[in-house]
């Protein structure tokens, strides 16, 4: 399969599709595509559809192919909020743990799971990691993500501390865990919360400049001044 992915700060990713090759979305993705894909509608077991809900997916997913002698296909799928598409190519050894709702679209092969962070500090405070995604198998996947993505590789035991929030994605060989900011004064003075995410290596860390859940919240503000 052949992809582009193109549109800055609003972007959508273009993917090529040969006779044979069938990609996976969530429902309501698709953009625009040739007249010869097909769509089936499936939840791929009940389980798994349960556990997706679970991390914002939807219960049903959409399996998109080129109908059998009508040659290639093409389909495109948009981000639902301004910010990036990254692709990972996953196999067993490369797996990634993204955020919630960060499932686009995938390749046949790919393996989408739900990891609830068993540490009690990050389930009830650590925001969007207390219920994350996990992607295994094999193949492409395409994650969005809010705003602009900043990458980090970590060494063993090298870490980097967190905004709730601004985790995208990490390699599934990372650790997540969340402390109390230091200080009385500035849990409650500083204006960065009680509490940060902290990622430990080895592996790769995704962060996002830009979480849709801090941009309700800026323009809740504004909304609410207006209102008045």
């Amino acid at each position: 399969m052949r992809y582009e992915i193109e549109g800055n700060n609003l972007p959508v990713v273009i993917c090529h599709l040969e006779e044979g090759e069938k990609i996976i979305t969530e429902q309501g993705a698709m953009a625009w595509m040739t007249p010869n894909m097909k769509m089936e509608t499936n939840s791929n077991g009940i389980g798994r559809a349960v556990a997706r809900t679970f991390s914002g997916e939807s219960f049903f997913q959409n399996i998109y192919y080129p109908c059998r002698g009508r040659g290639k296909g093409m389909i495109a799928f948009a981000s639902s909020f301004p910010g990036t598409i990254l692709p990972f190519e996953i196999e067993p050894g490369n797996e990634i743990i993204a955020q919630k709702k960060a499932f686009l679209a995938a390749t046949e092969g790919v393996q989408l799971s739900t990891v609830f962070n068993k540490k009690i500090g990050a389930g009830l405070f650590g925001g969007e990691g207390f219920i994350m995604q996990k992607v295994s198998g094999n193949g492409i996947v395409f994650a969005e993500f809010d705003g602009h993505v900043v990458e980090y590789n970590l060494e063993a035991g090298q870490q980097i501390v967190v905004d709730t929030g601004h985790l995208a994605a990490m390699s599934e060989t990372c650790q997540m865990d969340i402390k109390t900011v230091p200080g009385v004064k500035n849990m409650l003075f500083g204006g960065e919360g009680i509490f940060n995410t902290y990622i430990t290596g080895p592996g790769r860390v995704w962060l996002q400049t830009m979480p849709i859940s801090n941009m309700a919240s800026t323009l809740a503000q504004y909304i609410t001044t207006s209102s008045k």
